[in-house]
């Protein structure tokens, strides 16, 4: 471990209790509750799989009767020990040196999830995961990898909280996906933390031919800082990538976050579409990078961001890169007040100013455009209804 690394880690406690399995039914009550909100449904019947892990322990990996020999989920640890081939996937998208928090991850690995969807499945039912952090201080590190086999389909939902009791940590979360030939992966993950941890997404996406990765990414309450910048690879004939990101910026978040799109092969397309909203004295940079090295490949980069606050801070920053001719990228943004015609039409109807507020920003980060399953589509529009609503 490097000296940075050290001292990186050397604010935040490895000391954690072992957490024994359980159902998510016998959860203590405050952890069950907090897992809910970040998508997480009680009733293990309605989800194909479900994987949870507290601070360094993983507490249940248990797929549905149903798809049993359909998908498979456990922990990366237990995955390695039994697969040799899946080291052939292990740290393969994402470098573990590529700087102090991989490092970090590799060195002091503290479990995640693997989860496989058999070739030609189509599950009709979200998995669903839960990394959570209940120690106060705690560093977890996780290292996932998802791999969708040919014709295969899934939803998966993941949801990163902390108990109520936690105010600090650091959450360093390495993601590999694998989207093979005519597969198509959704991937949810909702976070919601607390206003002195420190959270360090580090994800990319290999895609195949006529293959197709939704990753959608939801953040609505305070955190110290965030910082994440995906990678997706369309390296398959008429691959796709859809990037969908919300983020509600509080207190005195510092959110950087974004989506690198890269187009290797023929017929290929990509599209990163942010909202983003920041209120008090938060900071919000939302990064976009298209990048086309072939040529019929396409893609585009939308960012949309709300300004609540005079202290408040959004920073859109779009980069288009062509390497061959034909290759056609395109962005759009926009960053910006309320307008007040739109307040004052509003209020003219019978809305307070602050009913006339809430009601735009609520329209503003639109839910739909993540083509969630209904249930967690109404979840999320109450969450956000509930962020606003309180911050305005």
């Amino acid at each position: 471990m490097s000296p940075k690394t050290r001292l990186v880690l050397g604010r935040y406690s490895r000391e954690a209790k072992e957490w024994p399995s359980c159902p998510l039914s016998l959860l203590p009550e405050e952890i069950l509750r907090r897992s809910m909100d970040v998508g997480v449904v009680s009733d293990e019947g309605e989800r194909a799989a479900t994987y949870l892990q507290i601070d360094h322990s993983v507490v249940l990996q248990a797929v549905q009767e149903a798809f049993k020999g359909k998908i498979e989920v456990m922990s990366t640890r237990e995955a390695l020990e039994r697969y040799g081939w899946l080291r052939d996937y292990w740290w393969k998208l994402v470098r573990a040196d590529a700087d102090d928090y991989t490092r970090l991850a590799d060195s002091l690995w503290d479990q995640g999830y693997f989860i496989r969807v058999f070739e030609g499945e189509k599950v009709i039912l979200p998995l669903q995961s839960c990394l959570f952090m209940s120690t106060e201080n705690i560093n977890q590190n996780v290292h996932n990898v998802v791999i969708a086999e040919p014709r295969s389909e899934a939803h998966i939902i993941t949801g990163c909280t902390v108990h109520p009791n936690v105010h600090s940590g650091l959450h360093v979360g390495v993601s590999e996906f694998y989207v093979k030939e005519g597969a198509k992966l959704t991937f949810t993950m909702i976070h919601s933390w607390a206003p002195e941890v420190e959270v360090r997404p580090r994800s990319a996406a290999l895609i195949g031919d006529d293959a197709t990765f939704i990753s959608n990414y939801i953040s609505l309450k305070p955190v110290k800082s965030l910082q994440m910048y995906p990678t997706a690879y369309c390296r398959g004939e008429d691959s796709r990538v859809s990037f969908n990101l919300i983020l509600y910026g509080v207190g005195e978040s510092k959110i950087d976050v974004g989506a690198k799109v890269v187009l290797q092969g023929e017929g290929s397309r990509g599209e990163v579409v942010s909202r983003a909203v920041a209120t008090d004295k938060a900071q919000i940079y939302v990064r976009g990078f298209l990048l086309g090295e072939r040529e019929e490949s396409r893609a585009h980069l939308e960012c949309r961001g709300l300004l609540l606050s005079d202290e408040a801070m959004i920073h859109a920053i779009p980069e288009l890169l062509a390497k061959v001719k034909g290759a056609e990228l395109s962005h759009e943004a926009a960053v910006g007040k309320i307008a007040e015609d739109q307040i004052l039409y509003l209020m003219a109807r019978g809305f307070s100013r602050e009913e006339a507020e809430s009601l735009i920003v609520r329209g503003f980060m639109d839910v739909s455009i993540l083509g969630l399953p209904e249930r967690l589509s109404r979840d999320i529009k109450r969450m956000i209804d509930a962020t606003t609503l309180g911050a305005l």
